[in-house]
């Protein structure tokens, strides 16, 4: 309609074209789950209950299990026509398993960690990752004081004992039975990775009494302040100063096997070792020799380099005070409801809008093969950098990340593409990120990030970044 004082011209339309064209494929291209009009299927690829997730996706998606721990398991039906799948950590997805799925848009893991997930050939062949951060930080927190109570106070071992029959009343008999067992006040906990669950076991281990430190070159300075707790900025002292240590980072390259034989002569003579997080990051070989030898007084983990274990054919067989649990360290009735309605809702939102836009939780976000241009601006809350830089690491101002983003060598240093063997800690409240930032031990990272670049510059004449994987 035009007004009284005459008609103003239409603006021109914005050719779509031109933004669908740098859209992969795979992903979709308008609202609705299928241009066609059929029904999408959803498979979780390594589960077989969808009780939860069907009410969720039913009146727009048929959602069916595969039960497969490899792809090989999957059937052709699904591999060819499934849209989006679910999964959970017992089925890993290579480049070429990833290969397979001929339909595939989304990918959505039922938890935090993606370590099962080639995200980077996920994002290259137009497939987005997401996952559901945050569910079960309480869960994991509390099983990780209670592994420290037992290894303090030996409850499981001591029950064992009970079980076993063996008559125990006289203050000696106690003192056999009991040998080990020690007060927790005033002792020093080491935290390594300080994300969420890393925070709500300082919390929680605070009121026990613990002196609390902890080590992530991710975060900002103040965090220490805000919590009560100490901080220390190399692994080393971090390592010599805590009666007990526990891990709260997740697994990259640079810290496989953080916890080695190396590491291990660094910790305090008869200290504890608890791990929730990831298996690999600690080299079960050197533990078990720790345990013998008593340099590690004791440990409790609930991730294992493989899984499924067979504790009795491993290298911890024979070791000697050592609970293990089969990763239940995040289950509780409620947890498990939680993240798989929050699962099966980011589905949802991804085949009902446009990805990666519609997602909350895309990990791969910057290997997907799209134009900014297309999602850019704050995108549920979340800032256009969240997925390069960890959530953990509020050390750069979006403005500061734009003006180093505008030098090529940084951006290499900050993109993990600096040919840097330096190891370095992805805390647990970075799995969002995709990003691994080479660090220096006790440097920020802003600080590692310039220091590369002056040095890239200084040694290319051109002023070109320099190249590495």
């Amino acid at each position: 309609m035009s007004s009284s004082g005459g008609s103003n011209p239409k603006k021109p339309r914005i050719d779509s074209n031109s933004l669908l064209s740098a859209i992969p494929t795979r992903m979709p291209l308008a609202n609705g789950p299928s241009t066609s009009g059929t029904r999408p299927l959803v498979a979780l690829l390594d589960g077989r209950d969808c009780t939860i997730e069907m009410p969720i996706l039913k009146d727009m998606a048929t959602v069916a299990f595969c039960d497969a721990q490899s792809t090989s398991e999957i059937h052709e039906k699904v591999l060819n026509e499934a849209t989006a799948a679910l999964v959970w950590h017992a089925i890993t997805l290579k480049k070429e398993d990833l290969a397979k799925f001929k339909a595939l848009k989304l990918i959505v893991r039922i938890g935090s960690a993606y370590d099962n997930i080639d995200i980077k050939a996920a994002g290259e062949q137009g497939i987005a990752v997401a996952n559901v951060p945050s569910q079960c930080v309480e869960e994991m927190a509390d099983t990780t004081l209670s592994m420290i109570l037992n290894l303090y106070r030996r409850t499981a071992w001591l029950a064992q004992t009970v079980k076993d029959g063996k008559r125990i009343s006289t203050p000696e008999q106690i003192r056999e039975v009991a040998t080990g067992c020690a007060r927790i006040r005033n002792e020093t906990l080491g935290i390594v990775g300080l994300g969420q669950v890393g925070m709500a076991v300082a919390l929680r281990a605070k009121v026990f009494g613990f002196n609390v430190i902890f080590f992530d070159p991710y975060l900002s300075d103040g965090i220490e302040k805000v919590l009560g707790i100490t901080r220390i900025f190399t692994l080393q002292d971090l390592l010599y100063r805590s009666d007990c240590v526990t891990l709260h980072c997740s697994l990259n390259e640079h810290n496989h096997h953080l916890i080695n034989d190396f590491t291990i002569k660094q910790m305090r003579p008869g200290a504890f070792l608890v791990n929730v997080s990831r298996g690999g990051l600690i080299d079960e070989t050197a533990l078990a020799v720790a345990l013998k030898d008593g340099r590690i007084r004791g440990a409790a983990l609930d991730v294992l380099e493989n899984e499924p274990y067979n504790l009795a054919a491993g290298p911890l067989k024979d070791a000697i005070n050592l609970l293990c649990t089969p990763r239940t360290s995040w289950y509780s009735e409620a947890s498990s409801q939680e993240i798989r309605e929050n699962a099966a809702h980011e589905i949802r939102r991804g085949l009902t809008g446009k990805m990666p836009g519609s997602l909350r939780y895309c990990v791969n976000r910057d290997y997907l093969n799209v134009s900014r241009s297309t999602y850019d601006g704050v995108l549920n809350g979340v800032s256009p950098f969240s997925s390069l830089f960890p959530l953990g690491a509020p050390f750069l101002s979006q403005t500061a990340a734009s003006q180093l983003l505008g030098d090529s060598s940084i951006q290499q240093t900050l993109t993990g593409t600096s040919n840097s063997s330096t190891p370095s800690l992805l805390s647990s409240a970075g799995n969002n990120s995709s990003v691994v930032v080479p660090l220096n031990i006790g440097e920020s990272a802003l600080q590692s990030a310039v220091k590369s670049a002056a040095i890239s510059h200084g040694n290319n004449n051109g002023g070109d970044s320099a190249s590495g994987d």
